[in-house]
């Protein structure tokens, strides 16, 4: 479904509604809040689209990857970003590359999981949170969703303990807030120790 919505908006049609034509106001309101600076290290970007997050964290100083599952979406992020030193690759989130585990300094997911069936959130997430390094952080962004409320998707935008999935023994939940007027989450997420391998 998403490499055709992609395919389509290349023939001509309209932009994907999920892509907002800059980094995400809610990424770039955290990373002003935490004055963050990359200084060399790591980065992912989790279902970078044309790449507009990714290509704000390689301005702050990360070495950043990005990675999503449609090939259009990549080879247009790479169009778009002819002199990037971000590392744009087609990937599946639930089928990682292993040597990405435990890497990342930082890692950013902003409403993929959501994009995927329901069943799916809670391997997705898992999936997710094996790629933070130690003492790295998680970022997490998602529309929010009631417990117990009906959604027909896509998107399926997460439960609170949907979001709280991400946190897998020593990576834990440093902040967690529902904002832009309690419609979405923003979720903080740190790793204390050692990477388990994957679930």
């Amino acid at each position: 479904m998403f490499e055709s919505m992609y395919a389509s908006t290349e023939a001509g049609g309209a932009r994907p509604p999920w892509d907002y034509g800059a980094a995400r106001p809610q990424l770039v309101e955290w990373v002003e809040a935490q004055g963050l600076a990359g200084d060399g290290r790591e980065a992912l970007v989790v279902g970078c689209g044309y790449g507009a997050d990714a290509e704000l964290l390689q301005r702050l100083g990360f070495r950043t990857t990005a990675f999503d599952f449609a090939p259009t979406a990549i080879a247009v992020a790479r169009r778009k970003h002819p002199d990037t030193e971000v590392t744009y690759l087609v990937a599946d989130v639930l089928d990682l590359p292993r040597e990405w585990q435990g890497r990342f300094d930082l890692v950013v997911e902003s409403l993929t999981v959501q994009s995927m069936p329901p069943p799916q959130h809670a391997l997705a997430a898992r999936r997710i949170a094996t790629l933070v390094a130690p003492h790295g952080t998680l970022l997490v962004l998602a529309t929010t969703r009631e417990d117990g409320s009906e959604v027909t998707g896509p998107p399926w935008p997460l439960t609170r303990a949907e979001v709280e999935a991400f946190a897998d023994g020593d990576l834990v939940i440093r902040h967690l807030e529902r904002i832009e007027s309690g419609t979405w989450w923003r979720a903080e997420l740190s790793r204390t120790g050692a990477v388990t391998g994957p679930a």
